[in-house]
């Protein structure tokens, strides 16, 4: 039966990965994107990231966010239970901007949601170590009813943090564009290579972010079964 689970879930994988339409050159075509010289030199006449993060939050109505510049941290995010936006070091890419804009947009989503999420992830995660301790110890007996279990727990963490990050990524184009627009520091030839650009990469990023929290969370369920086949 285990091996059939680890069967069906990389039958998965392959049809997302097909229903998805991800290719490995796109995603490094993506990368090529966000890390080009010219369109960062375009985008070094923004402000910098804190500033830009400030104006922005102004912008929502929002500005009792505290704020923070983290050069050791590779993901910015923001923080529900302290009211913080964590900006990682972004200074080299062009989609900065658009990736600053991103995190004020999660400052104002529902907070019952954005609490719920916290909590809940934390406990997901902790239930999740804790079952690979006890499936090592020896300790659980019904296996399945304990993957069952995790598949559950997983469906409401993708659910979530699925709605979260598409809203966010929805809404921060739109407003990339408007605040590129309102700001007048690029030409129209700049301003053109910037937008074509950002949507080059939005095209993509929802269908990416929500492959790979489905794939994060499939690699969690074939490591707890492979591990009822090894111990």
């Amino acid at each position: 039966m285990e091996y059939i689970t680890i069967l069906l879930i990389l039958l998965i994988l392959i049809l997302l990965k097909i229903i998805f339409s991800i290719k490995i050159k796109n995603i490094k075509k993506l990368k090529e994107i966000g890390y080009n010289e010219n369109l960062n030199n375009i985008m070094n006449k923004f402000p910098e990231n804190k500033q830009i993060c400030e104006e922005i939050l102004k912008k929502i109505k929002n500005e009792d966010v505290k704020i923070k510049e983290d050069e050791n941290t590779k993901t910015s995010l923001y923080i529900v239970a302290t009211n913080t936006i964590i900006i990682a070091n972004i200074k080299n890419t062009f989609t900065r901007v658009q990736t600053v804009i991103h995190e004020c947009i999660h400052s104002i989503q529902n907070k019952r949601i954005l609490k719920f999420n916290f909590v809940y992830s934390n406990i997901y995660m902790l239930y999740y170590i804790l079952s690979l301790i006890l499936l090592i110890a020896g300790i659980y007996k019904n296996l399945f009813f304990h993957l069952f279990i995790i598949l559950i727990l997983s469906f409401i963490y993708y659910i979530i943090r699925s709605y979260l990050e598409t809203d966010a990524m929805i809404r921060a184009e739109y407003i990339t564009k408007q605040y590129i627009e309102e700001k007048e520091l690029l030409t129209d030839e700049e301003k053109k290579k910037i937008i074509n650009a950002y949507e080059e990469i939005n095209k993509n990023g929802v269908v990416l972010v929500n492959y790979n929290l489905i794939l994060n969370i499939l690699v969690k369920i074939i490591i707890f079964t492979v591990l009822t086949i090894v111990v």
